[in-house]
Order: C-alpha cells, then sequence, then structure tokens
C-alpha cells in the first residue's frame, strides 16, 4: 500500500480563531484520533495533496514532534466555495486493530458482452472493506472476461483473503446492457429472418 509522509505540529490553540489564522498560513487544523487521546494538529495544504487527490488508497507517515504515527484519512472537509481544504481527521493505525476504509475497483480483462456491442455500466467505484492494515487491498480486481450481455458482477462474487466486504452482497458492481445500437441490430436481424421464411 502507497504511503505519503507529512509532518504535523501540535495546535496548542483550538478555536475558529485559531483555525482561521492558521488556513490563512496555508496550513490545515487537524486531528488524530484511534489512540489513547485525541490530538489537535496543523498540517500543510500543499502536503496533502498526494493524499486528498488521488483514486489510490494512501497511508500517511504523520511526524508529529518527532514521533511518527501511521494513519489513514477519515474524513476531509472542503470550502463550498474554494474547494480548498478546511479540515482533515486522521485515524491512527495499529497493526492489530482492524479498519474499514473505501478501496478503488479496478476493471480487468475484456467482458464479451461489449465486444458485441453492449454498453459498459459502472454502479460502484469502490467497496468499503474491513481488515487489519497489513490486509487492505490496493486495488480490488473486478474480472470481465466472464460478463456477457444482461449479466451483472455483484458485491457477493467478490472474494477477498483476510478481509471483509461491508457494501451489500446483492449490490450491483458493473454491469452490462443491451445498447440502442445493438437492440437494433438483433431486430433488424429477426426481421431479415423472418423475410426470409416467405
Amino acid at each position: 500500500m502507497k504511503s505519503i509522509a507529512i509532518s504535523g505540529s501540535v495546535r496548542q490553540n483550538v478555536g475558529k480563531r485559531d483555525a482561521k489564522e492558521l488556513r490563512y498560513q496555508g496550513l490545515v487544523p487537524a486531528v488524530l484520533y484511534g489512540g489513547k487521546e485525541q490530538t489537535a494538529l496543523s498540517v500543510s495544504a500543499a502536503d496533502l495533496k498526494p493524499v486528498l487527490y488521488t483514486a489510490d488508497v494512501v497511508i500517511v507517515e504523520l511526524n508529529v514532534n518527532g514521533q511518527t504515527k501511521r494513519a489513514i484519512v477519515q474524513d476531509a472537509q472542503f470550502h463550498p466555495l474554494t474547494d480548498l481544504v478546511t479540515h482533515i481527521d486522521f485515524l491512527e493505525l495499529f497493526d492489530d486493530k482492524e479498519v474499514s476504509l473505501n478501496i478503488p475497483i479496478k476493471l480487468t480483462g475484456t467482458s464479451p458482452g461489449v465486444k458485441m456491442g453492449g454498453k459498459l455500466v459502472q454502479k460502484l467505484r469502490n467497496l468499503r472493506v474491513k481488515a487489519l492494515p497489513a490486509n487492505l487491498p490496493q486495488e480490488i480486481a473486478v474480472p470481465m472476461e466472464s460478463l456477457e450481455v444482461g449479466k451483472s458482477v455483484r458485491v457477493g462474487q467478490i472474494q477477498l483473503e483476510n478481509a471483509k466486504v461491508l457494501n451489500n452482497a446483492d449490490d450491483t458492481i458493473v454491469s452490462v446492457i443491451m445498447s440502442r445500437a445493438l437492440r437494433q441490430a438483433e431486430q433488424e436481424a429477426a426481421k431479415a429472418s423472418k423475410g426470409g421464411k416467405k
């Protein structure tokens, strides 16, 4: 799993005025929790870009006052107009403690249904997975080789080693539906075969 190192400073004052001042300096108020106690921090907004603006799952190596703690982003709040990060929550990782995380789905191979002219519809882009940090996958591969027109892959078909998928087993991940062009071609083929029987 990809990891990125970030430095954080412990915040002495916690409040709206302090948070506003931090943002003015290009810093983002943050909280690290999951351990024995919650720590109020500030981190550089620039350092957060590779962590937040990526489809990958990233483990943050958070250096606070010379101590490095492994964490994941549990929540990030953005300004409604500027889209800048206004607050971030980090969850500390422990080797013996399971965490839940959204893991991106990667479609692999080619669907025979798409080759025939069917339309691929991806309903889910990621799955909620619970596992120990060492067992969290970077991505979840969903093979497409057996996906014919009218067929779909559901959450219940995904098997992960040492990890549990928390989504509803009946939810559809991806399906191939009949496209308008394919439907038209089939109707024309049916008309042509009827016409040839006379």
